[in-house]
């Protein structure tokens, strides 16, 4: 469904990443990871085309997002992590923008997709509200049903749980993994957040210094000995403060 090939990028002569290969599933869901800097951002914008690589290819279903990047993109949705909906428009305005700029809708048919979408991600009735007006967690839904309304087979989430309290992050991953489930599309998710990263991956990549440190299940990556993926685990468990800082 979707595959990274030997990718490299760098910016101003120095390399973020470096070789990148792997392949996800169809409605599998890839969680990627890393350490600060370590280039997460950096492949999901080259996953996405919003970055050209230096070096190396995405596909989509066998279409490359580097030379053919309008027919790779349409197979893609996009769930930015502050959502990025436009302030001046309503929510059911938000959840049709880009689908109106790929097709004509009539008035029935935008009203349709608009209630199917934002019922799909526990909306129903907020088509009138303003972003202003709605919570952290409603802004990523909405973002989530905008991304939807393209019948995405791929779909890209960037920090989905990033500044959402702890119950609202909880409800964000239980989103994530329902729409696989109703949709079967394949997912990659970009997360600092270790906890959600369990909840909803079927796999984990972790790059450090722009390198592919790790690739494998949840399970596999609790017991992994590299002394950054060690630490990472341990201080997401960790509840006592002293230990986190040497005490």
């Amino acid at each position: 469904m979707l595959c990274v090939k030997d990718l490299s990028h760098s910016f101003e002569g120095r390399e973020v990443l470096h070789s990148i290969s792997f392949e996800v599933g169809t409605s599998e869901i890839l969680a990627i990871m890393g350490s600060s800097g370590g280039g997460k951002t950096t492949l999901l914008k080259c996953i996405s085309g919003l970055l050209k690589p230096t070096k190396g290819d995405v596909e989509i279903e066998g279409i490359s997002v580097v030379s053919d990047p309008e027919r790779a993109r349409a197979k893609l949705g996009l769930v930015f992590q502050y959502a990025a909906l436009f302030d001046y428009l309503n929510v059911s305005e938000n959840v049709l923008f880009g689908i109106r700029r790929k097709k004509h809708l009539s008035a029935k048919q935008a009203k349709e997709i608009v209630s199917q979408r934002l019922n799909e991600v526990g909306l129903a009735g907020k088509e009138n509200l303003m972003p202003n007006e709605l919570s952290g967690g409603m802004r990523k839904r909405v973002g989530l049903a905008r991304a939807l309304a393209m019948e995405p087979h791929v779909l890209l989430y960037d920090e989905p749980t990033s500044g959402l309290d702890p119950v609202t992050a909880y409800s964000i991953d239980q989103l994530i993994v329902e729409t696989r489930s109703r949709t079967q599309a394949t997912s990659v998710v970009v997360s600092h957040d270790v906890s959600s990263v369990f909840r909803v991956a079927d796999r984990i990549a972790f790059l450090h210094k722009g390198q592919l440190l790790f690739l494998g299940t949840p399970e596999e990556f609790r017991d992994d000995l590299s002394p950054q993926i060690k630490e990472l685990v341990e201080k997401a468990k960790c509840e006592d403060l002293s230990l986190r800082i040497g005490i």
